[in-house]
């Protein structure tokens, strides 16, 4: 309605300026004209006037309508605003919650894992100084050596021997830590070597330059007993077939591998001298190997026993159906005689018990005896026929 009234005042002041501005007919020309600018002027301010105060009220008017709609759309939207803040600060307190509990759960195993930290680092300086001794370095390379054995499986068959020990043809007694019998009756030595002194020295050292000699003079060390295990000459035993090399068993996998790092040659040396250098996962998959030759021969000799047993199965089932014949063919001969006794009888003694009944002795006739018509039955099968 406001917007109306606008255009309604524009029209008019258009009209009245258009009007003042045409030539007055009825005036003559003896009167004065009129102003014309000044009663324009005055005819303009007064519709600026109305226009402005017209257009302040639509203006409030329609500020008001703008508000009163915006305030409408608004209730409308926040109710579903309001469902949604709801349900996300549930899940925000849910996240909160749960929050809670991993972070209670991970101080938790930070504190475990703290402890096992601290307790695997006391066992490790503890072991480091035990290994320091050369006595206890050779216990405790024998019990990884038995460590492997028993992963391998070799236990619970027996296959190998703690300290056992031999002669060499030149008569030196030779004594291995294990000696781990083979499927074809040879048997496989094995010796356990720590060298530690120069591998826990590089260990400690600060500058690379201490650490490549420890390595070296580990190396070193680790070199002196292949030396020594090669002398020993295990192949050479004379208690049975001799091996064709020897194990030397190292049981950490870094003092196997940084000495071979510090002096390349170090395996093809050993080699050459008939000694095969092991870590524990190089001779569990060794004596995993010897297990499956193990293995296979036993079923080998399983499956020559039950061929053995096949065989004399067949032998004594060819004995027990003779006796089956044997024994059919007596039944049958005294089936054959007790038929021929039944036939005596009827005919021969038979008639003369009966005259018995004609004269009056007896109230009862009496009845025949009854053959035996059926036979043995013996195997039939096609095998069994001549």
């Amino acid at each position: 309605m406001e917007i109306v009234a606008i255009i309604s005042l524009v029209v008019a002041a258009i009209a009245v300026i258009w009007a003042v501005r045409q030539p007055a007919k009825t005036q003559n020309a003896a009167s004065s004209p009129p102003d014309n600018a000044a009663l324009a002027q005055h005819i303009a301010a007064e519709v600026k006037t109305q226009v402005s105060e017209a257009a302040t009220t639509a203006l409030n008017a329609n500020n008001e309508t703008f508000l009163a709609l915006a305030d409408e759309k608004m209730k409308n939207l926040q109710a579903p605003l309001d469902t949604q803040m709801k349900k996300l600060g549930s899940e925000i307190e849910k996240l909160e919650a749960s929050n809670k509990t991993r972070k209670g759960a991970v101080d938790q195993l930070m504190t475990s894992l703290g402890t096992q930290i601290s307790e695997l680092h006391t066992t490790t300086n503890t072991l480091s100084t035990a290994l320091r001794s050369p006595t206890y370095r050779g216990s405790w390379g024998e019990q990884q050596l038995r460590n492997v054995i028993e992963m391998a499986g070799m236990v619970q068959y027996c296959d190998f021997e703690e300290q056992a020990h031999g002669e060499n043809r030149e008569g030196n007694i030779v004594r291995p830590d294990v000696r781990v019998r083979l499927p074809n009756g040879a048997h496989l030595a094995i010796d356990a070597k720590t060298p530690y002194e120069h591998y826990a020295l590089a260990q400690e050292a600060t500058d690379q330059e201490t650490v490549d000699f420890e390595l070296k003079k580990h190396a070193a060390d680790l070199k002196s007993h292949v030396d020594a295990l090669a002398s020993k000459k295990y192949w050479e035993h004379n208690d049975g077939p001799a091996p064709e090399y020897v194990i030397l068993f190292v049981p950490g996998e870094s003092f196997l591998a940084d000495a071979a790092r510090a002096r390349p040659q170090l395996l093809e040396e050993a080699m050459k001298k008939r000694v095969l250098l092991a870590s524990p996962v190089n001779l569990l998959a060794l004596l995993w190997a010897v297990h499956q030759g193990w293995q296979e021969a036993k079923v080998s000799e399983s499956a020559r026993d039950v061929a053995e047993l096949g065989k004399e199965l067949y032998v004594r089932a060819g004995v027990l159906i003779d006796h089956f014949a044997t024994t059919g063919a007596r039944l049958k001969s005294v089936v054959d005689a007790f038929n021929k006794l039944v036939g005596s009888f009827d005919s021969r003694f038979m008639p003369q018990l009966r005259k018995f009944n004609d004269l009056g002795v007896g109230d009862k006739e009496l009845d025949n005896p009854s053959g035996i018509e059926a036979t043995p039955q013996l195997p039939q099968g096609e095998e069994l026929e001549d």
